[in-house]
C-alpha cells in the first residue's frame, strides 16, 4: 500500500465501527419512519410522509414538543449557570472543597428510581417535606401573595399531578440531577487556567472578582463552555428515565410531561407502532442536530482558545 494510504489502517477501524453503529441505524429509522412496519408483521407498506405529517398536525404531538422544548429550555440554562456557579466557589474554597464536590455530584450517581421514590414523597401533597414546608408560611407576610393565599386557604398544587406544574417539577428535578455533572467539567476547565494571567490581569488594573472573572475566567472557560453546553443540550433532550419512573402509564397529567424519548418508547415499544416510533426518532435527532449547530456557532463565535 501507498505510504499515503498507511494512516487508512489506523482510522479505518473507527469508521467502520461508526458506521454499523451510528450511520446504518439512522439509515435505517429514516427508511422504517417511511412505513406503517410493526415487529412480527412480515411486510409493511409504504406510506411517505405520512407519519411526519401526523407528527406536525396531530394535537398529542403538539404536546410532545411543548413538553419538550419546556424542559430542555429550562434545564439547560440553569444546569449550565449553575454548575459554573458552585464550580468557582469550590475553586475559591482552601478546605472542604472535595467534600462539596461529592455532595453535589452525588444527584448524577444516584440510582434514579431510588430518587424518583425520594422525590414522590417530598412532593406528596399531604405528606410531603415541600407542602408542610409551605404551610408553615400560612398565616405570615407570605400570604399577601395571591397564589400563597390561595394554597393556604385550599390546598398547594399537586405537584407532580397537576398539568399546570408537572413539566416544572420535573424540570425542577432535572436541575437538581444534573448540575453537579457540569461543576466537575467547569471544574476541570479552572484547573486549566495559568494563574500567572490573574497576575498579570491585576497589573493591568483588573482588582475585583468580577474584572478577573469577566476579563479571564470566562473568556478561557470558552472551549469548556461549548462542550458544557453540547452536552446539556443531548441530556436534556434524552430525559426519558425520569418521566418513565414518575408516569409509567403515560406523559403525566394531560401528556404535559409527553417529552420526545417517552413518546419514542410509547409508539414504538409499548405500542408497536415502528414506523411512528422511528420517524419520532428521526425529528428527535435533527432538533439535537439543529440546535447544537446554533448553540456552537452562538458560542464559538466568543471562544478563546489557548
Amino acid at each position: 500500500m501507498p505510504q499515503s494510504r498507511v494512516y487508512l489502517w489506523f482510522i479505518g477501524p473507527a469508521l467502520l465501527l461508526m458506521c454499523v453503529i451510528l450511520l446504518i441505524p439512522i439509515l435505517i429509522a429514516g427508511g422504517l419512519s417511511l412505513t406503517d412496519y410493526s415487529l412480527g408483521n412480515t411486510g409493511a407498506s409504504f406510506v411517505g410522509l405520512e407519519n411526519y405529517e401526523r407528527i406536525f398536525t396531530r394535537s398529542t404531538y403538539e404536546k410532545m414538543f411543548g413538553a419538550t422544548f419546556r424542559y430542555v429550555f429550562v434545564v439547560v440554562p440553569l444546569t449550565v449557570g449553575l454548575g459554573l456557579g458552585a464550580a468557582l466557589l469550590i475553586h475559591s474554597l482552601g478546605r472542604f472543597g472535595d467534600l462539596y464536590k461529592t455532595i453535589y455530584f452525588l444527584p448524577v450517581m444516584a440510582a434514579l428510581i431510588a430518587m424518583a421514590i425520594v422525590w414522590e414523597f417530598a412532593f406528596h401533597p399531604t405528606i410531603g417535606i415541600v407542602n408542610a414546608t409551605l404551610e408553615r408560611g400560612c398565616g405570615t407576610v407570605l400570604e399577601r401573595w395571591d397564589w400563597y393565599a390561595q394554597g393556604c386557604e385550599r390546598t398547594f398544587p399537586l405537584w407532580l399531578n397537576d398539568r399546570d406544574y408537572a413539566i416544572w417539577t420535573v424540570s425542577f428535578i432535572g436541575v437538581w440531577q444534573g448540575f453537579g455533572f457540569n461543576m466537575v467539567l467547569y471544574l476541570a476547565g479552572l484547573t486549566s487556567i495559568p494563574p500567572s494571567l490573574y497576575d498579570a490581569a491585576e497589573m493591568d488594573g483588573a482588582k475585583s472578582g468580577w474584572d478577573r472573572f469577566r476579563l479571564v475566567t470566562w473568556p478561557l472557560l470558552g472551549p469548556t463552555t461549548v462542550f458544557v453546553v453540547t452536552i446539556s443540550f443531548i441530556r436534556s433532550f434524552q430525559v426519558f428515565d425520569m418521566v418513565e419512573a414518575f408516569y409509567p402509564q403515560g406523559g403525566g397529567p394531560s401528556k404535559s410531561v409527553y417529552v420526545m424519548m417517552f413518546a419514542i418508547y410509547e409508539k414504538g415499544i409499548q405500542q408497536n407502532l415502528m414506523g411512528i416510533g422511528a420517524a419520532i426518532t428521526v425529528v428527535f435527532l435533527a432538533f439535537v442536530m439543529i440546535l447544537t449547530l446554533i448553540q456552537r456557532w452562538l458560542v464559538e463565535r466568543r471562544t478563546h482558545y489557548v
